[in-house]
């Protein structure tokens, strides 16, 4: 018998509960639910004591993090929704071919319904959040709170009903209201990392300490890979006490790689390969290497040649060959290999005393022997390396034919500096920011890809929030934020094409370039699919056959909502299935029904009505991985009972979902 799909978001909390289940059987137990029905539910005081020896209890004193409804956060994190992504062709580039994605919708929702399909295969996120500046968020939960809510919560009411303060505390709101907001949806991020992805989040003052509070908790201390003042200003800003130039970018990983560089050097290949977070060497400048000496090895530059730390086996004196001056380890400090192999070294041409020889010994260090291991980046990050966000506006500008439709976008240099820290070329990363605002990470990450023949995809989340309708882009047709991140995606891709001359136009027309100038590189992906947060296409009495009455019994042809299209469901059934959004979808016909393949033979589905034997037998003997139709597309009941038969004869392998 076909299977009912779900049609849901994924169970967090019942994954959960099996993990437990599997390392503490006894703390897991069976509950009758409000339903009737029974399932599984965790005792936690049997699970206390199987974690701890020492039980703290609720009103022990402990160094935590804590704010009003912190708890529904976290329950937020894990609730089900019934919500789905609707596909618009018309507002897509290259629909049929592109893997990137642009959807727009409340990103909480829309990073649960990412959650099952891209569980651990996103590789970086970047977002840049509101920055809490006491304004009313746009990204309100259910439970965001007012003054008076929070001055309830928060202690400044007896149990009379009086006020204890004259006030409410209103700053106190708005960081409770931010925690509320960013805490969830971090929760959800995190599972969509791969095992060596990172999060860079783009911050200010206002929210730094409780922002690495937040991550310190769903990340890790010990995963924090750094905080980077980033110079957002290279002016100065006069109408202040104070010119505020930097904001930060902070920085945690899924899981970070601890060991020493020095390992990582001596097996570069397998250190890059591991399961676990380590930024990428930044390329070396050659401009930063000379040979003065014409040394046969090449341009080289002169690193100190001493370390961190007291060693006594590596601390002895070093006389200078021109000067017989004695030199030792300044204090605190080390010489960086033993005496031994200092001489060696300085046999064989590797030991320089100044650019005069009268110096302090330095180490040669040689362009084509450190090339590929590359430098490590430092956390400050000046305008020079990293942009600014006046940069920001004129790129924008210059896009927009003079205006700048969005009031803080951030540079694309920003953004490549991170991209280069993470992803390599030859990857296949997908790069979420569900912060998606003015879309520069899209921006960056194709440009990226044009530069060094990259394929990485981007997944850009935007709530359609409405435009002033007294600001230049409400008067320019940009109605909402997605409409303005869209376009951008649009005009920067036509332009960055533009940009590549003849190759451009190469990587626009060829699905591959093999050029000798060029590796073998894919199609430069400038296209995205737009999908929309939408309510689920199935009708209520779907997910609640109770609710079926006889006026809806004689009213319901189908459980699908009359405004739905077959595209539509085939989404839907995408994210029920785990099947990434940006698959490639193909339509066919067979005795004039309409039905589409997916990933190949992965998924085939078919959603028109009155559906023969004949349909469903040209579909199995393509052996798909799945079959889905509409619970009410067979023809006759008979054609129904037959689906069934029809698969175990022609692919007995194949999963048969009805909606």
């Amino acid at each position: 018998m076909a299977e009912k799909l779900d049609m849901k978001s994924m169970d967090i909390t019942s994954e959960n509960i099996a993990k437990i289940r599997a390392l503490f059987p006894s703390a897991v137990t069976e509950v009758k639910g409000e339903d009737g029905k029974v399932r599984l539910a965790i005792d936690f005081d049997a699970l206390k004591q199987e974690l701890s020896e020492d039980l703290i209890s609720d009103k022990a004193e402990r160094y935590q993090m804590t704010w009003p409804d912190k708890s529904k956060a976290k329950v937020l994190a894990s609730s089900r929704i019934t919500a789905t992504l609707r596909p618009d062709k018309e507002k897509s580039v290259d629909f049929d071919t592109t893997e990137n994605l642009y959807i727009e919708g409340d990103n909480l929702d829309v990073l649960k319904l990412l959650r099952e399909t891209y569980l651990g295969k996103v590789k970086m996120i970047y977002i840049d959040p509101p920055y809490n500046t006491g304004n009313d968020f746009v990204y309100e939960d259910d439970f965001a709170m007012s003054a008076e809510d929070y001055a309830e919560v928060s202690g400044q009411y007896d149990d009379q009903g009086n006020r204890l303060i004259p006030n409410p505390e209103s700053k106190g709101r708005f960081h409770t209201n931010w925690l509320n907001m960013i805490y969830p949806r971090l929760k959800v991020a995190r599972d969509l990392l791969t095992d060596d992805g990172v999060v860079f989040i783009s911050i200010d003052d206002n929210e730094l300490d409780n922002l690495l509070r937040v991550c310190n908790e769903l990340f890790g201390e010990r995963n924090l890979v750094a905080v980077f003042p980033w110079q957002a200003r290279a002016s100065m800003q006069n109408d202040t006490d104070i010119s505020c130039n930097h904001e930060y970018v902070v920085a945690f990983a899924k899981i970070r790689r601890q060991e020493n560089r020095r390992l990582k050097e001596s097996n570069a290949s397998s250190w890059y390969n591991s399961s676990s977070f380590a930024c990428l060497p930044l390329p070396l400048n050659p401009e930063n290497f000379e040979n003065p000496d014409d040394d046969p090895r090449g341009p080289w530059k002169a690193d100190p040649f001493d370390a961190p730390n007291v060693r006594p086996n590596l601390t002895y004196a070093i006389f200078n060959p021109k000067t017989g001056e004695e030199h030792w380890p300044p204090q605190g400090r080390h010489w960086r290999t033993e005496e031994k192999n200092y001489k060696k070294w300085l046999e064989d041409g590797r030991i320089v005393f100044g650019k005069n020889g009268d110096g302090r010994p330095q180490l040669k260090v040689f362009y084509e022997e450190k090339k590929d291991f590359g430098s490590v980046d430092t956390t400050w990050w000046t305008s020079d390396k990293c942009g600014t966000a006046t940069q920001g506006t004129k790129e924008q500008m210059q896009l927009f034919d003079g205006f700048s439709p969005f009031d803080t976008p951030k540079p694309l240099k920003l953004l490549h500096q991170i991209l280069k820290l993470v992803s390599r070329p030859s990857s296949n990363d997908i790069i979420l920011d569900f912060f998606s605002g003015s879309a520069t990470t899209a921006h960056a990450v194709m440009q990226l890809n044009a530069e060094d023949g990259g394929n990485r995809k981007f997944i850009m989340v935007q709530l359609p929030e409405k435009c002033d309708e007294k600001s230049e882009a409400y008067k320019a047709g940009y109605k909402t934020i997605c409409d303005i991140g869209e376009e951008r995606i649009r005009r920067a891709g036509k332009k960055i094409l533009e940009g590549l001359g003849d190759r451009g136009k190469e990587l626009e027309e060829a699905s591959t370039l093999t050029a000798t100038s060029y590796p073998l590189t894919p199609k430069l992906d400038v296209g995205f699919r737009v999908l929309k947060l939408d309510s689920s296409n199935m009708q209520e009495v779907y997910y609640n056959p109770s609710a079926m009455t006889q006026d809806l019994l004689g009213s319901t042809v189908d459980n699908v909502k009359p405004d739905r299209t077959p595209l539509d469901l085939l989404f839907q059934v995408m994210l029920d299935l785990g099947v990434e959004l940006s698959a490639k979808i193909e339509e066919h016909t067979v005795n004039r029904k309409t039905y589409y393949t997916v990933n190949g033979n992965d998924i085939i589905a078919c959603f028109d009505d009155d559906i023969d034997n004949d349909v469903i037998t040209a579909i199995a003997k393509q052996n798909p991985l799945y079959a889905v139709f509409k619970d009410k597309s067979f023809a006759t009941d008979s054609v129904g009972i037959n689906n069934e038969q029809l698969f175990k004869t022609y692919s007995p392998s194949t999963v048969v979902k009805v909606l």
